[in-house]
């Protein structure tokens, strides 16, 4: 009874922040540019001023990752993602093309339903506000319940910012008693406009399920292949580095790595050096019953969790210093566990006999999960990359570069973003980085050019009908020829 009761609360709940939402939404759409641009120069900077505080409140809560890592994120979230858009006109006429008479006009998609995973609450929180306010819609939040306290903490400081500098009451709000019934509410609602769906796979497929337009994203496992050209002490670094940033909880970082036979020693002695320990083949049979449940999902217990805390959870003896552990891997499967995404510092190892064939291998992870995400190349040989970018299936293909910080647009001129499309073959509506620009509607005015009879075919001139004017004998012979048909 107390757990009806609790759906019934929390669906009732949601109805309400729907509907302040939209009723405060309408009031944005009437503001300048200049207005919004106040309420979201407000809401980055209360969201940089917060920064320490909310990634410690989101690590102490979820336990997930580092709280020195949460506030670098919640930096980028705040700080990176203002400065990507301040200047971006998102009301109002945004083109005028005189020649051609076409205008295009902003217009705000609505109220958005914005999903927030337990891996990243504070910073998803403060990017999906910046960008849905920044184009003129309200958004209701649906929290991850294992994040709620540090979700709700983010939601008021921002709040209390941008109401500060204008926003009206109930443009940012957050479910308080979130459950299943409650969320699917939000989604389904007919006020709805648009889900921002960042989460599991089964909460990205409800968002597109449940008729509301969608923008979601799926799980990342992006393979690095380190080409025989690349610089190993750099590439190995960045890998590193990226794999253990808040314990791997951004799904562009790393899963596997691929190597060709010929640079295989001086890779593995580079990650030796460097921290990285490589299982044996009985002590990687011993992780692999932890890294997937029986239901082939990832095991929430490894999900951000350090090395040493994994390697106590599968009763492992690993050196003290060890940041990374890897597995040498042969196969790619469903059912092989180090071939799918870990959001933790685990990587698979695979060795190939030539670039081509660890091209091929990078597509077989990558079909197998992961599709349309994310991978990352180390290369100095321009035209393998080229190779590479005409065949992977992925959105962003990251050259000598961190997989987490590259394809957040961090490290990289991408748009700054902490959802990442998986475009049409990640099961995604967009392969972008989503910004405002995916957050707003274009209404196109557009002034007639022509009439209906500049649309008429006129019929050809026959060859023999080509005539010059300044020859009189041809035309008379024209003109005789005509009558002649005609008779």
């Amino acid at each position: 009874m107390e757990a009806l009761d609790k759906d019934l609360r929390s669906i009732q709940e949601v109805r309400n922040l729907i509907k302040n939402a939209k009723e405060a939404q309408a009031k944005l759409a009437e503001m300048s540019q200049e207005q919004i641009d106040k309420i979201v120069k407000a809401i980055a900077d209360a969201g940089y001023e917060h920064r320490e505080k909310l990634a410690k409140m989101a690590n102490e809560e979820t336990g997930f990752g580092r709280w020195q890592d949460k506030i670098i994120k919640n930096a980028f979230a705040s700080k990176q993602v203002y400065e990507s858009m301040k200047d971006m006109k998102t009301v109002g006429v945004l083109k005028e093309d005189k020649v051609n008479k076409i205008m295009e006009v902003a217009v705000p998609v609505g109220v958005v339903a914005g999903l927030i995973p337990s891996t990243n609450p504070t910073s998803t929180v403060i990017y999906k506000t910046l960008i849905a306010l920044k184009t003129g819609n309200s958004i209701v939040f649906s929290p991850h319940p294992n994040a709620l306290k540090s979700i709700l903490e983010t939601v008021k400081v921002i709040n209390e910012a941008a109401k500060q500098a204008g926003c009206p009451d109930g443009a940012i709000a957050v479910m308080t008693v979130p459950t299943i019934q409650g969320t699917d509410q939000l989604m389904k609602h007919k006020d709805v406009a648009l889900i921002l769906a960042t989460g599991g796979t089964a909460m990205v497929k409800a968002a597109y399920s449940s008729g509301t337009p969608a923008i979601g994203v799926g799980p990342g496992n992006g393979p690095a292949f380190i080409e025989k050209s690349a610089n190993i002490p750099l590439s190995v670094k960045r890998i590193m580095d990226s794999k253990t940033f808040d314990n791997g909880t951004i799904c562009a970082s790393e899963q596997s790595v691929v190597v060709e036979a010929c640079s295989k020693d001086a890779v593995v002695a580079e990650f030796k050096k460097q921290g990285g320990y490589f299982l044996s083949t009985e002590e990687a049979a011993q992780l692999g019953k932890f890294i997937m449940r029986a239901n082939g999902t990832m095991n929430p217990q490894i999900v951000g969790k350090s090395v040493d805390h994994i390697a106590k959870l599968a009763n492992l003896q690993i050196p003290a210093g060890t940041r990374v552990l890897l597995a040498e891997e042969t196969r790619v499967g469903h059912n092989v566990p180090y071939s799918r995404e870990k959001l933790a510092p685990i990587l698979a190892f695979y060795t190939e006999d030539s670039w081509e064939a660890a091209c091929e291998r990078c597509i077989e992870i990558l079909n197998g999960e992961g599709a349309g995400h994310t991978m990352v190349i180390h290369s100095e040989n321009e035209e393998i990359v080229r190779q590479f970018a005409l065949k992977k299936p992925v959105s962003r293909l990251l050259v000598n570069t961190s997989g987490t910080l590259g394809g957040i647009g961090a490290t990289t001129a991408l748009v700054p973003a902490l959802t990442l499309g998986c475009g049409a073959v990640g099961g995604s509506s967009t392969s972008d980085n989503i910004s405002p620009l995916n957050l707003m509607n274009i209404r196109r005015v557009a002034y007639g050019l022509k009439e209906l009879e500049d649309l008429v075919e006129q019929a050809p001139q026959t060859k023999e009908e080509v005539i010059d004017p300044a020859n009189a004998e041809q035309l008379i012979n024209m003109i005789v020829k005509r009558i002649l048909a005609e008779m």
